[in-house]
């Protein structure tokens, strides 16, 4: 069997240097995911962690996105076995593990994503292999699933290289404002504190070979994040899209009340 339509995988474009960029689904709808997928994004970051999306409709959403432009990854609400296994077998094809704090937790989560003898994860692939019908998806999946790990804690910086060297995790991705409220800073972006940490995962990124991740809100952070070496963007959420849509039509005409602001973005 042939797998559906879709571009390249998200690993071969990021060995190439290539960015991939993602809007970020909060809503728990099939429909939402479904536009969203054929929009032109690279990939689409269903919020596990944040959201009241369940297993259930992230399965609809997986579904609802075959054959579409965007691929389905999932951020867990933990760095556990059991939660990656459950997106993983829903069709996921990656997972983003929140608050990878220690090499033992980026070891858990490097095996979750792969099947042994090189990882824990379970055999029980017959919704995946739905989604992904390739002509062996336990290959397939051990080819293209990504394992992304997220930097988002004061002591995660202390052994963010051995965090980096771990075998299995693909993307070390910096999530900035969980790590400056880690620092103290209380969501502050920049200044002496934020910039040292940010540098430290970067160095590790690059000398343990993994690609670096952040969140890129608009076109302009995404160029200029991208010069500086990042490949793998969390884009603005689907309620944020609605309020940009909105702003467009109802700000020239004086109509437009924001309730939404820049706060409910994820990072």
């Amino acid at each position: 069997m042939s797998q559906p339509p879709a571009p390249a995988s998200l690993k071969s474009r990021l060995a190439r240097g290539e960015f991939v960029s993602s809007a970020t689904l909060t809503v728990p709808s099939p429909e939402v995911a479904a536009q969203v997928a054929a929009m032109g994004f690279d990939f689409l970051w269903i919020e596990m962690e944040h959201s009241p999306i369940t297993l259930e409709t992230l399965r609809a959403m997986v579904l609802a996105t075959r054959g579409l432009r965007a691929v389905p990854i999932a951020r867990v609400p933990a760095a556990e076995l059991w939660t990656a296994k459950r997106v993983l077998d829903a069709g996921s094809l990656g997972v983003i593990f929140p608050f990878v704090n220690s090499p033992a937790i980026a070891a858990t989560a490097a095996q979750a994503c792969r099947y042994p003898p090189h990882g824990l994860r379970g055999s029980g692939a017959g919704l995946a292999s739905f989604r992904w019908p390739a002509e062996n998806y336990y290959d397939f999946a051990d080819e293209n699933v990504l394992c992304v790990a997220v930097i988002e804690r004061a002591e995660a910086l202390a052994c963010v290289d051995e965090i980096a060297a771990t075998p299995g995790i693909d993307v070390l991705f910096i999530g900035v404002s969980d790590l400056s409220f880690s620092l103290g800073l209380r969501g502050e972006m920049a200044g002496a504190g934020m910039d040292d940490a940010i540098a430290r995962v970067e160095a590790a990124a690059r000398r343990h070979g993994k690609w670096l991740g952040r969140p890129a809100l608009d076109a302009e952070s995404t160029r200029r994040f991208h010069a500086q070496g990042y490949q793998f963007f969390q884009g603005p959420t689907d309620l944020d899209l609605l309020r940009l849509g909105a702003k467009s039509l109802l700000d020239p005409v004086g109509r437009y009340q924001p309730r939404l602001h820049a706060a409910t973005m994820l990072y």
